[in-house]
């Protein structure tokens, strides 16, 4: 297939108004009759909630550390399926990524930069115009010739005090021959409210995040020039797009990933639509607490077999005929007191995990796993405590895997990514999940396995670990063959 042409929005630093941007003109391209296809870059799973609901359709992640960067091509040709046109936000500054002290590359892995360098895609600079003058033709001239893989495209410039401020910053981008493609003034009214880990989930933010995403689109609408930026983007050459039955069918150090005969595959919908089939259930839980994840989690759970059922624990039951659970990330501390009364759901997935049905538990997950997380009584299957903690972890990691479970085994490498203000006190021994080296050098054992239960802080691509997925709904089809016979 073609790719789809893509435009690229990054900044040369953090806060600069990347979101509100990418978030706009996403809308605004739809508005104007483009078919939009939106993506972040790295592991953020909140930005992708408000792409998804300018666009109309899910958004995507972008990370070459967690997936690999042969396959950000590939996944970006299958999310622009049907699409005329791909928004595509940065991550950070434009040339910032996962930290390495034997990098030698200008382009760090990881970085908005890399990643517009495997699209081919052009750069759009987003400046925060606030205390900047003439000087801004320095800044845009190092960002324009650090690395000559990159196409910087033109220049947005962002929250503008004033006509006159505007006339000096565009004769500063004239002077560097960078066109400005958009002068938004500054609106504090836009902020989108946020807490310890980014901006407030759009699932959670409901109408005010609706609301905030109109006032983006209506911003940018009136603003920036969107027929300039469509003739800007970029188109690719020919290739295959990811494809989640083929990953699934593809060999994996050597040997084949083994599906479970009860599993037919199905390639599920390019837009992330659930797929049935006759395989076991797969709970996955959703709503205001459970936010973080990935579309292809669900399309390689359906691909391997899987029928996909989303549930809220706030409020709902197990799905009928659970074989399996997935507890993804999200935000339960905020929701503790109305998940820990859902009595009925905590004693059934308590049960159902004794029983040996499999869990797949992320961060969120692991929490809600726990026995109580401030103080609010949760499941009660990992036998520690849950709280909110003084301090921020972030970062990628490069695990192995301690214990066997249903989706890895022992020595299997993994990378995955740490994103969390909570931590685990009071806890009892159990086979660790993971270990790693932390930032300091000491080894770090994390997370928990036990019965056929996999909890664990760390958040990983299911695109990056297609057999994790076929060994889980494996499992779950032993589980529900198991069951059938009892």
């Amino acid at each position: 297939m073609v790719s789809t042409p893509a435009v690229v929005i990054a900044a040369p630093a953090s806060g600069s108004g990347k979101t509100t941007l990418a978030t706009g003109l996403i809308g605004a391209l739809r508005r104007a009759g483009h078919s939009v296809a939106p993506f972040k870059v790295g592991p953020d799973y909140i930005d992708p909630g408000y792409h998804g609901l300018a666009a109309g359709r899910p958004g995507r992640n972008l990370d070459p550390v967690l997936v690999g960067a042969q396959r950000v091509l590939p996944l970006y040709r299958h999310g622009t399926h049907g699409c005329d046109i791909a928004v595509v936000e940065g991550v950070m500054g434009l040339f910032d990524g996962r930290i390495d002290e034997h990098q030698v590359q200008s382009v760090a892995e990881g970085s908005t930069a890399q990643v517009a360098a495997l699209l081919g895609a052009p750069v759009v600079l987003v400046v925060d115009a606030r205390g900047h003058s003439q000087s801004l033709a320095a800044l845009l001239h190092g960002f324009a010739t650090y690395d000559s893989e990159i196409r910087l495209g033109g220049v947005i410039l962002n929250r503008v005090g004033s006509e006159r401020h505007e006339q000096v910053l565009r004769a500063a981008c004239d002077r560097v021959g960078l066109p400005v493609l958009g002068a938004l003034p500054r609106m504090a009214e836009l902020a989108v409210p946020s807490r310890h880990l980014g901006l407030i989930p759009a699932v959670e933010h409901g109408v005010a995040a609706r609301s905030a995403v109109e006032a983006m689109i209506e911003l940018v609408s009136a603003h920036v020039d969107l027929a300039a930026i469509a003739r800007l983007a970029g188109a690719q050459v020919s290739g295959p797009g990811w494809d989640p039955v083929a990953e699934l069918r593809a060999p994996v150090d050597g040997a084949p990933v083994v599906m479970d005969s009860a599993a037919g595959t199905r390639e599920p919908e390019a837009d992330g639509a659930q797929c049935t089939a006759d395989g076991p259930v797969i709970a996955m839980a959703g709503g205001a607490a459970f936010t973080f994840g990935y579309a292809e989690h669900r399309e390689l759970l359906a691909a391997a077999g899987a029928q996909v059922a989303v549930f809220d624990p706030l409020h709902d039951d197990l799905p009928t005929g659970t074989a399996g659970v997935v507890l993804p990330g999200g935000f339960p501390e905020e929701h503790a007191a109305e998940l820990s009364a859902n009595d009925r759901l905590l004693d059934a997935l308590r049960a159902a995990a004794h029983a040996g049905m499999p869990v797949h538990a992320e961060c969120a997950g692991l929490l809600y796993l726990t026995r109580s997380l401030d103080g609010h009584r949760m499941a009660g299957v990992i036998d520690a405590a849950a709280e909110f903690g003084p301090r921020l972890t972030l970062g990628y990691r490069d695990a192995v895997a301690l214990t066997d479970s249903a989706l890895w085994t022992a020595g299997q490498r993994v990378r995955g990514h740490e994103f969390h203000r909570t931590r685990l006190i009071s806890a009892a021994a159990a086979d660790p999940a993971w270990a790693w080296r932390a930032p300091d050098r000491e080894t770090v054992r994390e997370g928990a396995v036990i019965h056929r239960v996999h909890a664990s802080y760390l958040h990983t691509h299911p695109a990056g670990n297609p057999a994790s997925i076929a060994g889980f709904v494996a499992a779950a089809a032993d589980y529900a063959a198991l069951r059938a016979d009892v």
